[in-house]
């Protein structure tokens, strides 16, 4: 299967600004997490995201989650492959774990109020964060 939804989990080293067409985002130091899906190839999803990162991608930036990986240092990601549409239950219970949200960032399809979420601290050092993947239940 190489369907699912995936989190990004990013840093920042310094506050930034991130313009993201019309739309303007001032993120503060630290650590996010950005929440997606991929119904059709959730590796190439992955490979995309990191390509930019590190600036390896050439071409138009698409989505809010491209300016933001253009100027962050992705520093891991996770997966849950799976053919249903967990994406926003799984922002949902991300979002429990941090220290707040970036408002209107990545959820213009849906009605959630965010797929991005800040975290002073990394996301990585919370065992919560990791058994949400390993229980992988939506």
């Amino acid at each position: 299967m190489n369907k699912g939804a995936y989190c990004l989990v990013l840093a920042l080293d310094k506050k930034k600004d991130i313009r993201a067409g019309r739309k303007r985002y001032i993120l503060d130091e630290g650590f996010y997490c950005y929440v997606g899906s991929a119904m059709n190839n959730l590796e190439k999803r992955i490979e995309r995201h990191a390509e930019i990162a590190v600036g390896k991608r050439t071409g138009p930036l698409r989505w809010n989650i491209d300016y933001l990986t253009s100027k962050a240092s992705l520093i891991n990601f996770k997966t849950i492959k799976t053919d249903k549409k967990i994406e926003c239950r799984l922002s949902d219970r991300i979002k429990k774990l941090s220290d707040g949200t970036v408002r209107g960032f990545g959820s213009s399809d849906c009605k959630c109020g965010s797929h991005l979420h800040y975290f002073k601290e990394s996301p990585l050092f919370l065992r919560e964060f990791h058994k949400i993947f390993e229980d992988a239940r939506f």
